[in-house]
């Protein structure tokens, strides 16, 4: 699983979809801070109709006639900055409004290693408030999808790769596991080494600027979700004075190493866990899942994992669902409330033997689309967090860190501790423990932290807030489900959202917004209700 995940549009056609399967930043100077590296002004884009996407940013049919595509060419290595380029791939649709018209809104919806260029066109229903006076702009960045894109293992590499047992229990298969991180290394290296060293996310955040130029805005307002926020953090701290209005959302904790950070998954998987097995519980009889508790439920999930190290069960063609592919549904279904349905369904049916639905929904998390071609978002997760994370774990320990783990979370646990090997031996060196994300000067920026987030636990927009610094960061909390606040389609927080970006008034600080049963979705202060979790 992603150490940092990309930001879910749980859709009626993300469902359809999965069940139509047949059941259901490394490089450069931290302490510049005012330009591009010395680069030139962008010059402006040349806007056109958009094409198809390539398999690399996940395939599918190309956007309808509001879209509109252009490329911008920024330095591979901002210490040259006259020398070699590589193309950033960007996407707009234009404001309605345009005497009214604000600028542009640069979205990053996570990952790393997500699409832009896949992922806000089919966002963009949730924004339409926003397109009134705003550009909705996103882009793949460095090394993802049509920007330069990192590869490492082929199809039927990667099948093999993520069937492996994740959560090794012996030597020999500790030692497949480690032979398996080796080859997909060398293959990143093999295929991308000219790459590998420009990917990380303060040569991005870079490319944000540049962006902005290209687009002819004098600031650069900004929708970061995920690991959006951590490449919104770093440009904050880079260019302050550039930064116009901005929101982050499903908040990357930047005070926290790879290991802290995982271990804080963990914890946050398995609330999310806790929070569906108790909804299911609630529904009574009309819960497909055996179980009085939640705690039963939650024992039903580990005893299906075991039973599926011990012997797999069918999966989509002659692939089998593994215990490794069924953890990474489970993880991919917790990413919204719904998706809970298919997660009950695909658990149910995997009890009976039929793992389809499960491996559809592991597929969706791991990138790969129904004629068997794999996205890239896998290699430049790999490539950029290795590139960020000066971190690499021996095998001895990572092994002394995983009772830790188990402890936080029976289910994810072992596969989130082992999963911080994916760097080890990586040939670049990362850029830093943690990131800088102190933005003096800066103008406020909207945090939003959501109390039931697995992937990006709540505690993380507070510590952003922290390390913007005094009168950068408002904090919001949403007591929500899911990775994200604004996409959960709560009004509470959609209202707060919308009239900062659109009227530039912030929310009080430490605002808080609650989920259903709340029928009003009204915001309330700090003394009217506590915060936090």
């Amino acid at each position: 699983m992603p150490r940092k995940a990309l930001r879910v549009t749980a859709s009626a056609a993300l469902a359809a979809a999965l069940l139509s399967t047949g059941a259901c930043a490394g490089g450069g100077d931290d302490g510049e801070k005012t330009t591009a590296g010395g680069t030139k002004e962008a010059k402006p884009l040349k806007w056109a109709a958009c094409e198809a996407p390539t398999a690399a940013e996940g395939g599918g049919q190309a956007p309808g006639k509001d879209w509109q595509c252009a490329t911008l060419d920024v330095p591979l290595d901002y210490a040259e900055p006259e020398g070699e380029t590589i193309p950033l791939a960007l996407i707009r649709a234009k404001a309605r409004d345009e005497k009214n018209r604000i600028g542009s809104l640069v979205f990053n919806f996570g990952g790393p290693g997500g699409s832009g260029l896949t992922t806000l066109p089919g966002a963009a229903k949730e924004y339409e408030a926003l397109r009134d006076r705003y550009d909705l702009v996103s882009f793949d960045p460095r090394g993802v999808g049509r920007s330069a894109p990192v590869l490492c293992e082929n199809d039927k590499q990667l099948d093999a790769y993520y069937a492996q047992d994740s959560s090794p229990a012996t030597p020999q298969q500790e030692k497949a596991f480690v032979d398996n991180i080796k080859k997909y290394r060398q293959a990143c290296e093999r295929n991308s080494a000219r790459l590998l060293p420009h990917v990380g996310t303060s040569n991005a955040a870079r490319d944000l600027d540049r962006i902005r130029q290209a687009l002819g805005d004098e600031k650069l307002n900004y929708f970061g979700i995920s690991y959006g926020t951590e490449l919104g953090g770093v440009y904050a701290h880079l260019f302050p004075k550039n930064v116009g209005r901005a929101v982050f959302d499903a908040v990357v904790d930047p005070t926290k190493t790879s290991e802290e950070g995982a271990l804080g998954q963990a914890k946050g998987f398995q609330l999310a866990l806790g929070n569906f097995a108790q909804d299911c519980v609630d529904r009574g009889d009309a819960c497909l899942l055996q179980g009085s508790t939640a705690k039963e439920i939650e024992a039903g999930v580990i005893a299906l994992q075991k039973q599926l190290a011990a012997k797999p069960i069918a999966g989509i063609g002659d692939r089998q669902l593994t215990e490794s592919a069924a953890t990474n549904g489970i993880a991919q279904a917790l990413y919204s409330k719904e998706l809970w349905p298919l997660l009950e369904q695909g658990l149910d049916e995997a009890g009976g033997g039929q793992g389809q639905l499960l491996m559809a929904l592991s597929d969706a998390l791991n990138g790969r689309d129904q004629q068997g071609r794999y996205s890239n978002i896998g290699a430049a997760n790999t490539a950029i967090n290795c590139a960020d994370s000066k971190d690499r774990y021996t095998l001895a320990q990572t092994k002394a860190e995983l009772p830790s783990f188990r402890a936080a979370s029976p289910v994810f646990g072992d596969f989130l501790g082992w999963a911080m090997m994916s760097c080890t031996d990586w040939p670049v060196p990362g850029a830093w423990e943690t990131p800088d994300v102190s933005a003096p000067g800066s103008a406020p920026i909207m945090v939003i932290g959501n109390t039931g987030d697995p992937a990006t636990p709540y505690e993380g927009a507070r510590k952003m807030v922290e390390r913007l610094g005094p009168g950068v960061g408002v904090e919001l909390t949403y007591k929500g489900e899911g990775h994200g606040a604004y996409n959960s389609g709560d009004p509470c927080v959609q209202r707060a959202v919308n009239t900062y970006l659109l009227d530039g008034k912030t929310p009080a600080a430490g605002t808080v917004c609650t989920a259903a049963p709340d029928p009003t979705g009204t915001p309330v202060t700090p003394e009217q209700s506590p915060q936090g979790t």
